[in-house]
């Protein structure tokens, strides 16, 4: 496994990440107060001691592998899986994998959304970190966790830059750890 000391303690890494992501009134839509990550990402040394405190908290779990819920989730699984040393797993919106997969659909406040996993990504008794950059109302990480659980997985932990906590998504993640860097 491959680890960096963090060079400060996680309180100020918060203080850190909450002072440079964006508020965006009105995205996507009228009412809406959208937590932009991307200057995190503009800022080489903060994304980097973000991805590491994210595999830190990960890294006595025994994690096989890490999923990334599309599309900012790679941006962060990505490290996280490197710094563990371990596979990254993408999970996707239909049609975006080439290999046979498994399909999750789940609901959404209006509608449906569904998610897809290659089949074989994981093997049986695979410990999944699942990732993603914000955790809002949880029903696409609750999809993800019910894809790994599916393909022969357990969901031994999400790992979120930012926890929405007004949307109450932490109890459709109930029994797996969850960790977010940043609470709103």
């Amino acid at each position: 496994m491959i680890t960096r000391p963090l060079p400060d303690g996680r309180e100020t890494l918060a203080n850190d990440v909450r002072a440079t992501i964006r508020d965006v009134p009105d995205f996507p839509k009228p009412g809406v107060l959208f937590k932009d990550i991307t200057p995190v990402l503009l800022n080489p040394a903060l994304f980097l001691r973000t991805t590491d405190s994210m595999a830190a908290g990960a890294a006595a779990m025994q994690v096989t592998h890490v999923v990334a819920i599309e599309s900012r989730g790679f941006i962060f699984g990505a490290p996280v899986a490197q710094s563990l040393g371990v596979p990254l797993v993408p999970v996707r919106k239909p049609g975006k994998l080439p290999h046979r997969c498994v399909r999750e659909e789940y609901a959404l406040e209006y509608g449906t959304d569904v998610l897809e996993m290659h089949e074989d990504a994981l093997g049986h008794g695979a410990r999944v970190l699942v990732v993603d950059d914000v955790l809002a109302t949880g029903g696409t990480a609750a999809a993800t966790r019910r894809l790994v659980e599916r393909a022969g997985g357990t969901v031994v932990a999400f790992s979120f830059v930012i926890d929405l906590t007004f949307l109450h998504g932490r109890q459709l993640l109930a029994g797996s750890s969850l960790d977010a860097i940043v609470e709103y």
